[in-house]
Formats: structure tokens, sequence, C-alpha cells
């Protein structure tokens, strides 16, 4: 079976050490590896979970420890949702079976995915003070305008390495 490699940060780790394998030696699939970090609104857990590749964010809101169980379903529910939001057209069935299972591995020191978490993060605080509370915030909308920040892709500085997150992941998921 297809397993998704998911690092957590260490503050995430602490969460759900339950879920954290030692197993490295699977292989990811077309998407790559993903790294999960957490943040709190108004004390409830959210997951802020960013693709290596292609830098497209998926938010989980409200995560209770009773959820951990069926944590791959809700992952995959999510950003099915989303990229149905993002408009990205894609069968379930083919988003599940390119994903398979979830693997959670220890943080993996990505920097560039961890500035990229960071900056991303500070971008939902500015928002968390217009919306209020989790319920009031958009939560689809706020993670598309995560996703359609212009990124770095490539080694160049020509206008053509910027990109968005959301033309990224069309490109991966329909080649």
């Amino acid at each position: 079976m297809r397993k998704t490699k998911i690092h957590t940060s260490k503050k995430l780790e602490k969460l759900v050490k339950k879920l954290i394998t030692a197993d490295k030696k699977t292989e990811s699939g077309i998407l790559g590896k993903w790294n999960a970090t957490v943040f709190y609104v108004e004390r409830k857990k959210c997951w802020l979970i960013t693709n290596g590749l292609t830098k497209y964010n998926v938010i989980l809101t409200n995560i209770k420890s009773s959820e951990l169980t069926n944590i791959d379903q809700v992952f995959k529910d999510t950003l099915y949702s989303q990229l149905i939001y993002d408009g990205i057209i894609t069968e379930f069935k083919n988003l599940d079976s390119i994903i398979g299972g979830l693997d959670f591995l220890p943080t993996d020191n990505d920097r560039s995915t961890t500035g990229f978490q960071n900056h991303s993060l500070r971008s939902l605080d500015w928002w968390k003070e217009e919306f209020g509370n989790l319920e009031n915030m958009p939560v689809k909308d706020l993670t598309n305008r995560l996703n359609t920040s212009p990124i770095h892709i490539g080694q160049g500085q020509k206008i053509s390495d910027y990109t968005n997150s959301i033309e990224q992941m069309n490109k991966l998921l329909n080649k």
C-alpha cells in the first residue's frame, strides 16, 4: 500500500506521539512529503499541513485527540474539498490512491518549508484578528489566500520562476 509521509514539527510531535513512526523507508508518491505544524485559534488545535514540492497548504481545524484514529480520512477529505475550492478538479478515488495511508514522522528539519509555514502562520494570525473566533473564519477562503500567494520555484531570479501553490499542485496532479 502506498504511504504519504508527513513530517511533524516538534510541537505537533508532542501532541501526537502515538502516531509517530520511525520507519523512514516508505517511498513518497507523486505528491512527495508534507510538513505539519500546530497552531491555535481560541485554544482549539488546528494543523497547517504544507506540501514540500508545491508549498500547497491544507488547514485542519479543531482537531481533537479522539479524531487521531481516523486522521487519514480527515486529511483526505479536507485536502479534496480544498482542491475543489481552489479549482483543481480531480476524482476523490484518484486522490485517495495517490495518498494511500499516512506515515507521521519526526521533523526532517526542512528549513525552506518550515520558513514558508511560519510566514503562512503570520498571515493567519493577521486574519484571526479580522474574523475573531474559529466559527467565523472562512477556513477554505483563508487557505486559498495562502495558496495564491506568489512563491519562487527554481534557481534563477526570472519572473517565470514565480508561481503560486495552486498552479504547482494542478500541474503535479494532472501530469
